[in-house]
Parts: structure tokens; sequence; C-alpha cells
């Protein structure tokens, strides 16, 4: 006989405690059970069940054997579980959290490619600056930038970005290019609002050195592409990803205002609670950004 079905007759009847109601929850007959059952107890060797005429209850060994026995099962189950969720279409709500400069400059305009490929899953992207909680917030699927925090949550990289300060050239005109770090101080800086280490840049000096300096300024804005446009406009040096001020470096709208300094890089990531297995929404959607970005970063955009 079927070993697997043996210890799941033989589970059933503990859990249902007698062979009848065992019978009913598996779709077999009293008699089959009690046959999976005896055969299980005649290839071990012992005695799994105490049987009275009133009620069946494990033995010893039996309650011992029926915790392995019921991980076993669990685990095939979930395997079951694996292999259909696998091969079924991707479809249904898949929730997305990711910063407003990102969201709106790179993900916004891939999303109809990835609708059209998969019209059995509807999109609520949320933009926002700050860091959701995936699961309590109720978000399939978030992308973040930077080092990311220990916790539980399973990641995939996706690209890279770099930062870099950069001004407009009519700024650097008027007020120079800083040549050492120090000299930022006497230069008008413009900063996030809402970081969360405060108005600081964290630079790395030729040298390898790694340094902060705090950037106090004209201007604090919440959103990276308001700072660029402060920057082209001439109000200051602003620290920008490359996936932001990219094309308006490309235009020469903005230089960067120390280029000998080594770039900051930092990876984006697509984070997604844990799980023995990826729902198929998710897993297509991750797929789906790793192909788009492929080509991208950390100076590419």
């Amino acid at each position: 006989m079927d070993r697997l079905t043996e210890m799941e007759a033989f589970a059933t009847v503990v859990d249902q405690g007698g062979f009848t109601d065992a019978a009913k929850k598996m779709g077999i007959s009293k008699s089959a059970v009690s046959k999976h059952v005896s055969s299980l107890e005649a290839r071990l060797g012992a005695r799994l069940l105490n049987r009275t005429t009133r009620r069946v209850s494990p033995t010893e060994i039996g309650l011992a054997y029926y915790d392995r026995a019921r991980r076993v099962l669990n685990d095939a189950g979930e395997a079951d579980a694996l292999v259909t969720s696998m091969q079924s279409a991707p479809s249904g709500l898949l929730r997305i959290s990711v910063a407003t400069d990102f969201g709106v400059n790179h993900l916004s305009p891939v999303l109809g490619e990835f609708l059209q490929e998969f019209p059995d899953i509807t999109v609520n992207m949320v933009l926002n600056n700050r860091f959701v909680e995936l699961i309590s917030e109720g978000f399939d699927l978030a992308i973040r930038i930077g080092e990311l925090e220990d916790s539980t949550l399973r990641a995939r990289k996706l690209t890279d970005t770099s930062k870099r300060m950069v001004g407009s050239p009519d700024y650097f005109r008027k007020f120079g290019r800083p040549e050492k770090i120090d000299e930022l101080n006497d230069h008008k800086l413009l900063h996030y609002s809402n970081q969360s280490n405060g108005s600081v840049w964290k630079l790395t000096a030729p040298s390898g050195e790694k340094r902060q300096v705090r950037t106090a300024g004209w201007l604090s804005v919440n959103d990276g592409q308001s700072l660029l446009n402060a920057a082209i406009s001439g109000l200051g040096i602003a620290y920008l990803p490359s996936f932001l001020y990219a094309e308006a470096l490309k235009d020469g709208l903005v230089e960067e205002a120390m280029p000998e300094l080594p770039a900051d890089r930092q990876g984006i990531y697509a984070v997604y609670p844990p799980g023995r297995f990826t729902q198929p929404k998710v897993r297509a959607f991750i797929d789906f950004l790793v192909h788009a970005f492929a080509d991208k970063g950390p100076d590419n955009w």
C-alpha cells in the first residue's frame, strides 16, 4: 500500500477520534481506513492505536509517530499547493508601495505594459515617502532604495542607483564650485525634509574617508523632483539619486558639484512578505521589473 496514504489514514483516525469519522473525512469506507492502519502497524512492527468498543486513541508510540506523520502530511499538502499556485495564472489585486520619486519617474511608465501582459491583475500603487509595514498595512510588495533594514521580508534586487551632488551651470558661475567637502558649508544646499537621519549628507572623500555634512540651506522639501527642479533653477546644490538627475545631467541642465568624489551606490529592491512560496501575481510583477530594469542603473537612466 501507499505509505503516504497509510500515514494519512492513521493521522485522520487520531484527529477524528475513530474509524467511522475518519472514513467520512477521507471519503472512503471504514474497512479501507482500517486496512490502511493495520498495514502501517504491520510494516512498522508496532501497535499505534488502542482500540476499544467506545473509543480509539493513540498509544505512546503512536502519539510520537503521529507528530512526525502530521508534519510530513502538512509538508506534502504545501508541496501540492505550491505546484498548483505556480501553474495558476497570475490574477487579483496587487498592492504596491513605492517612494514618490521612483514611482512617478520609473515605475508608472512601465505599468501599462505589465497590465497588458497580465490582464487578470489589477494594481493599486501607493506613492509615499514613508516606511510602510507591508503585512499589517496590507501591501503585497514594496520598492525600497538603499541599505535594507534587518527584517523577515524577502528581497530581490532590481538594479542600482548612484547618488551625487548636482547644481545648475548658472549656480556654479555665480557661486563657484566646491573643491573640498568642508567648502560645502559655504554653499546653498538643498535637502530632503523627511530623511530619518535629518539634514545630513553622507559623503565619501577621495581618500575613502566617510564624511557627514549637515545640509542646512535655503530649501527643504519632502520630494526629490522638487529638489531637482530647485537645483535646475539655480537655487543651490542637491544630493540626489541618478534615476532623478540623469536626464537633466545629460541635457546640461545640471552638472556634478564635485565629480572627483566617489558616488554613493545604492541598491533598488523589491521586498515582499516571507513564505514558502510566492503568490503568482507577486512573482509575475517582480520578474517583470527585473526585466524592465535590466539595462538601467547605476547611472544609465
